[in-house]
């Protein structure tokens, strides 16, 4: 069957093609562990992933393609709408709940998203608009799970909130395409889909502080290690300057979220 290549990724982009019922992408060093968790998923009864089919002869994995739309940037407006959001943070709980089943040890993972303080939950860490597939405005499933690896769910929803509400200076949220709106209140929608308590809030919150760090973080490593594709996503997506942009707007209005979370 002839490729067709997809849209959309950063590391990966331009190398993800669809062939009839699967997609073709790179394979990395922890393939056979995400394989083996995305079969854990699926047999714990969540559907929302794709199913593993295995590693492709010239080295890249094969997975079941899953049917349904994908938002790229610019953003259509149908996926910044609170029913969009709502049903990404509850595809995540449904995901975390699947995953307690599941033990990670044993396995390789990335650390290049995962959260510091570790974990023993393996969380996807990457949920953002363009690893979402949707249906008539509903998440159905969450795909790119190459930074998967064991943390805590807060984390793993900080990093759905900051890529989701988002948690971005305006500069930045109008060059990729979103819509002015109350981001605290998307914050606390995002918590209440979830199924967060009081504690589960707070914890929410401090989560949203690391998370910011570990993506910078992890930016600036790359980028003074010259990694070439940092490079090339930096240069799409607005250059390191982005991070303290980002960082004075969140202590900003650091405060309005807290409440919105009250």
């Amino acid at each position: 069957m002839p490729e067709e290549r997809l849209e959309g990724g950063i590391a990966n982009a331009g190398k993800v093609f669809r062939v009839g019922p699967h997609v073709l992408r790179p394979s990395c060093a922890h393939s056979d562990s995400i394989h083996a968790f995305l079969r854990a998923l699926r047999r714990a009864g969540f559907a929302g992933a794709p199913w593993p089919v295995g590693i492709h002869e010239d080295g890249r994995e094969r997975l079941e393609f899953i049917e349904g739309d994908v938002p790229l940037a610019p953003y259509p407006e149908w996926s910044q709408s609170d029913t969009a959001l709502a049903s990404i943070a509850e595809l995540l709980r449904a995901l975390h709940d699947a995953a307690r089943g599941f033990d990670p040890r044993g396995h390789t993972w990335s650390d290049a998203l995962a959260g510091p303080a570790g974990g023993t939950l393996v969380c996807h860490n990457d949920v953002e608009p363009s690893n979402v597939v949707f249906r008539d405005g509903v998440a159905v499933a969450l795909i790119d799970f190459e930074f998967a690896a064991p943390g805590r769910p807060a984390y793993d929803l900080a990093q759905l909130a900051r890529l989701c509400v988002p948690i971005e200076d305006d500069f930045d949220q109008d060059r990729i395409g979103w819509r002015p709106a109350d981001r605290p209140a998307r914050l606390r929608l995002v918590a209440d889909a979830y199924g967060l308590g009081r504690d589960g809030r707070t914890e929410l919150l401090a989560a949203m502080d690391a998370a910011l760090d570990r993506i910078e973080n992890a930016a600036r490593s790359s980028l003074v290690a010259g990694d070439p594709d940092t490079i090339a996503m930096l240069e799409r997506t607005g250059g390191i300057e982005k991070y303290d942009r980002r960082r004075r707007w969140w202590a900003h209005h650091h405060d309005r979220f807290a409440a919105a979370l009250r």
